[in-house]
């Protein structure tokens, strides 16, 4: 078969091999295909070969015109997957970093107007064009480092009106640049300023008014609930994500990253494909999302941005069978960060994750957690030719060295999309 694009000569090609149907899980979240000298073949936007360069080259047509990429003393690796994002939103919080610095405590932050409500009023105020700029903005720096496909949630705009504009950015975002974006409705995120009072009256509003709309615009996958104490309570969160199921959506939770409130085990019980952060998870949301398959999506780089005294337990989760995976929460509040290499180095020094545990949960498993392992999240013959060459000689390399962006080229759908000069 005829190849228009070639990576050849790798130090390392590094992918999961066998995992499209199901994410890896326990000893298997370790597994890893690492070829030396190894060699991607790609035809239009789909992998037709992958294997060691003379395994490749001997497959493979090249002609004239097949662009040829050699990936001498580098790795190879499919693109990144970043499964928990809130990409698009208003304005930014980066004055509220010094009075956290000063100690000034959150609820007094609010009270000043900042917080999780000043980025409502700000994704509120923002035109469509505006949040569809920033998302633009926000996507081809996430490219830049690695990323190809990541999930969007809505959830700063907490009005019918703002969350509907913030899915539409998304929508647009998604089709003016390469990574591909899968959103999520996260209408409930928190409890808007005039619903302070009325919780139960917002989530009326969320169910009844903003998830038809949702679906019959088709503008989310996933429905989304942030189940905490003082946002919403179990049964809240379980009425919601029921509504949601019923107009056929698929589930994701925000569940125990401040107090053990039994997200972990709804997740379980509604069958959710995720539950995400999990910082303070039980003994038996731990079971039970092992039973059930729900997939840990962890945050370290919110964690480590808020300076919590612990991070969630990766190591008990993966030793006892919970497909983990990694994000980086992208948002303006607790996690301005948009750059999963550096959520590789948080997770081995902080989760105690081994390097290959990570690269498999930032493709594959994230994939799975976004509902694209058949697509994306490893180098396999038909699958989407997203593929990332890092300047590093070995995937290790990856965890060892942190704050420099190690990207040489992002290929995306078989064309090189990002080429820095070394």
């Amino acid at each position: 078969m005829k190849a228009t694009l070639i990576v050849k000569n790798a130090a390392q090609v590094v992918t999961s091999k066998g995992a499209s149907q199901a994410p890896l899980h326990g000893a298997w979240q370790c597994e890893l295909l690492v070829i030396e000298d190894g060699a991607v073949a790609v035809n239009g936007d789909k992998i037709i070969a992958v294997g060691t360069t003379e395994e490749v080259l001997s497959k493979v047509v090249a002609d004239d015109e097949t662009r040829v990429v050699d990936a001498t003393g580098q790795v190879v690796l499919p693109g990144l997957v970043d499964p928990h994002t809130h990409v698009v939103f208003g304005g930014s919080r980066e004055h509220e970093l010094a009075l956290k610095l000063e100690g000034v405590p959150y609820l007094e932050i609010l009270a000043r107007g900042g917080g999780i409500l000043s980025s409502v009023e700000a994704t509120r105020a923002a035109s469509l064009e505006e949040l569809t700029a920033a998302g633009i903005k926000y996507c081809r720096q996430m490219l830049a480092q690695g990323t190809t496909t990541a999930e969007a949630k809505s959830g700063y705009g907490l009005s019918a009106e703002a969350e509907i504009k913030t899915l539409q950015a998304v929508r647009q975002v998604d089709m003016a640049q390469p990574v591909d974006l899968v959103p999520t409705f996260l209408g409930a995120h928190a409890v808007p300023r005039e619903y302070r009072e009325e919780p139960d009256r917002y989530l009326d509003l969320v169910i009844e008014e903003m998830l038809p709309v949702v679906a019959e615009q088709n503008l989310a996958r996933y429905c989304d609930v942030f189940c905490e104490q003082g946002v919403f309570s179990v049964e809240q969160s379980r009425r919601v994500l029921n509504a949601a199921r019923r107009l056929g959506f698929e589930l994701k939770i925000h569940a125990d990253e401040i107090v053990p409130l039994g997200g972990a085990e709804l997740a379980a019980e509604l069958g959710a494909v995720s539950a995400d952060h999990l910082l303070v998870v039980s003994e038996r949301g731990i079971q039970r999302m092992a039973e059930a398959g729900v997939i840990a999506v962890i945050l370290p780089g919110t964690t480590f941005y808020l300076r919590e005294d612990h991070y969630a337990p990766a190591r008990k989760m993966i030793e006892q069978g919970v497909p983990v995976a990694l994000a980086t929460d992208f948002n303006p509040g607790s996690s301005p960060n948009n750059n999963l290499q550096l959520i590789i180095n948080i997770a081995c020094l902080y989760l105690r994750m081994t390097p290959a545990e990570v690269i498999n949960a930032i493709t594959i498993n994230a994939a799975h957690a976004v509902g694209r392992a058949a697509q994306v999240g490893s180098l396999e013959e038909d699958k989407q030719a997203d593929i990332v060459i890092f300047d590093a000689p070995n995937f290790d390399y990856l965890a060892y060295r942190y704050g420099t962006n190690l990207v040489s080229r992002v290929i995306k759908n078989g064309r090189i999309v990002v080429e820095v000069e070394q």
